[in-house]
């Protein structure tokens, strides 16, 4: 299956609220789990791009206390919906959040220990726009730590997951992880990406829909 295109952001209110109700918890701690057993010399300054609610950065907050996170995401509702979970779980000195666009965030170059991120890869046109900006923030010898969903082979094996995965969830939610499946890219893919981009690190599938980029900056 080609990959299809979806919007880039998540602009609309109900769509981003749909999004936050579902439960990735699942995926979510694990992403948290991995990167603070993996990464424990990182847990200083760390950018999430494309935080989305901000479940991502509430978990890490709480898992590491001596963490600062900067939280980005390019939707406004989503971000809205990210300050009121930081809010509610106390961890606001721990956690900023910023709105802005890769490529042109007013973020200093090479000034964090980590840059992680999960479910964002999918959204972008262009690839490299992500890999380009992972190069720029870290500072040498910084962490990266990226989850994205797996393309499948065809449309209707991308259903039987969404069908697998979220038989209860709310239709604007099924169809959004629909389309994001059909919208990722495979692992082979993100090799190449990250070849063009000249960035050593690993790609490889963790889960039957996801996959995990991790590495150092040099």
């Amino acid at each position: 299956m080609d990959r299809v295109l979806e919007p880039e952001l998540m602009d609309d209110e109900t769509q981003s609220l749909a999004y936050a109700k579902a439960d990735f918890s699942a995926s979510n701690q694990m992403f948290v789990d991995g990167f603070v057993r993996e990464c424990p010399a990182h847990l200083g300054t760390v950018v999430d791009l494309g935080c989305g609610p901000g479940d991502i950065d509430v978990r890490l907050a709480r898992a590491s206390r001596g963490i600062a996170i900067t939280a980005v995401d390019g939707s406004r509702p989503m971000l809205a919906i990210a300050e009121r979970a930081v809010r509610a779980a106390g961890v606001e000195s721990r956690v900023t959040l910023l709105h802005g666009i890769l490529a042109t965030l007013p973020l200093d170059a090479h000034t964090f220990d980590a840059v992680l991120s999960k479910d964002l890869l999918h959204h972008l046109p262009d690839p490299l726009v992500l890999w380009n900006e992972v190069a720029r923030l870290g500072r040498p010898g910084a962490a990266v730590f990226v989850m994205d969903l797996m393309r499948p082979a065809t449309r209707e094996a991308a259903q039987r997951i969404v069908d697998a995965v979220a038989p209860h969830e709310d239709p604007i939610l099924r169809q959004d992880f629909l389309n994001s499946l059909c919208a990722a890219f495979t692992v082979a893919e993100v090799a190449d990406q990250l070849r063009e981009a000249r960035l050593d690190l690993q790609v490889a599938q963790v889960s039957d829909r996801h996959m995990l980029i991790k590495g150092s900056l040099k």
